[in-house]
């Protein structure tokens, strides 16, 4: 892909992510390449992918289950793919050619991911022929069978299935996979460490690739971090307290659930029962800064100075601009 046409992308990174390197986003960029295929109606389907290693493209298996002839893309040169790796359950999948020309990934570590973190989203959507940037931040990370789920604010759309979330020095943490509907919506990648179980995977040759995957389950049967999603951008405090309720029952040294139980009872003006909450959710995890927060907001509302103090200390120990946004929202510095 000419070099301008990636530069034309990286303008479409948030303003405060220019102080990038851009040769290190770059290199992410052309790890990037676009999925095709012909569906049963005759229609063009397409996706994202990005090689791991050479000759392999890591993607979604959802993206194959109505074509049995797709290839890889990048501008107007096509690769046919030789056989596939499939995790359904997991769903992902990885791809081998011959002769693809494009230099893997640098494969990074999603376990130790903070909230806050500053991320990029690299895909191809709606089916745009330049891979599309977009700037976000970590929400959370949750653990899920051997792996860590990356909700972020950075958006995907239509196309970007199978797309990468790369940290900003360009290492690849995660496929961009499913989202929660409506407009205000919760974005989620897979965890990059999948990739390890997912290389011992039998060889296939033969497409459609069928079969569900964790988060299609029905609601009920869903990760507890995908029941909550709903309920709380609903604003549902009295379903997201049933379910968190649940969610502790179940994982009891979840620091996730904690906060989530908190934020519910806040909502309901169950003051102090929110504030245990989110200190247990704090002693189970220290670096939970959502959680420290919170206990910081209801400092300010009970004239607990000491407490909002403490707080913005916490954060700032974490993540600088975590506590620069506390400070601007509550009106006070690590003196206050």
């Amino acid at each position: 892909m000419p070099r301008f046409i990636l530069f034309a992308a990286l303008l479409s990174i948030a303003q405060n992510a220019l102080a990038l390197d851009q040769q290190k986003i770059l290199s992410a960029l052309q790890t990037v390449v676009m999925i095709r295929g012909y569906n049963d109606t005759g229609g063009l389907s397409y996706g994202s992918g990005v090689v791991v290693s050479e000759n392999k493209v890591m993607t979604n298996c959802h993206i194959f289950r109505n074509t049995k002839q797709p290839w890889v893309a990048r501008g107007e040169d096509t690769y046919n793919i030789t056989s596939v790796q499939a995790d359904r359950w997991h769903d992902l999948c990885l791809l081998t050619m011959l002769d693809l020309p494009f230099k893997a990934a640098v494969i990074g570590n999603a376990t130790n991911l903070k909230r806050g973190q500053e991320i990029l989203s690299i895909g191809h959507s709606n089916g745009v022929p330049a891979p599309l940037t977009s700037a976000g931040a970590v929400k959370s990370t949750y653990q899920y069978e051997g792996g860590h789920i990356i909700r972020s604010n950075a958006p995907f759309r239509m196309g970007a299935s199978g797309s990468g979330i790369f940290d900003t020095e360009g290492r690849l943490l995660g496929i961009n996979t499913f989202k929660t509907p409506g407009k205000v919506a919760y974005f989620y990648s897979l965890p990059i460490e999948w990739l390890a179980s997912l290389e011992k995977m039998p060889v296939e040759t033969a497409f459609p690739i069928v079969g569900k995957a964790f988060w299609e389950e029905d609601d009920n049967n869903k990760p507890f971090f995908m029941q909550i999603a709903l309920p709380e951008i609903n604003q549902d405090w009295p379903k997201l307290a049933e379910i968190a309720q649940k969610w502790i029952d179940a994982d009891p040294n979840n620091s996730n659930a904690w906060y989530e139980l908190g934020s519910a009872h806040e909502n309901l003006n169950k003051i102090e029962d929110a504030k245990r909450a989110y200190k247990q959710s704090i002693a189970l995890d220290a670096t939970n800064t959502d959680s420290l927060f919170r206990l910081g907001v209801i400092a300010q509302l009970t004239g607990d100075k000491t407490g909002m103090r403490d707080m913005n200390i916490a954060i700032a120990n974490i993540n600088k601009d975590l506590a620069l946004e506390y400070s601007q929202l509550l009106g006070c510095d690590l003196q206050c």
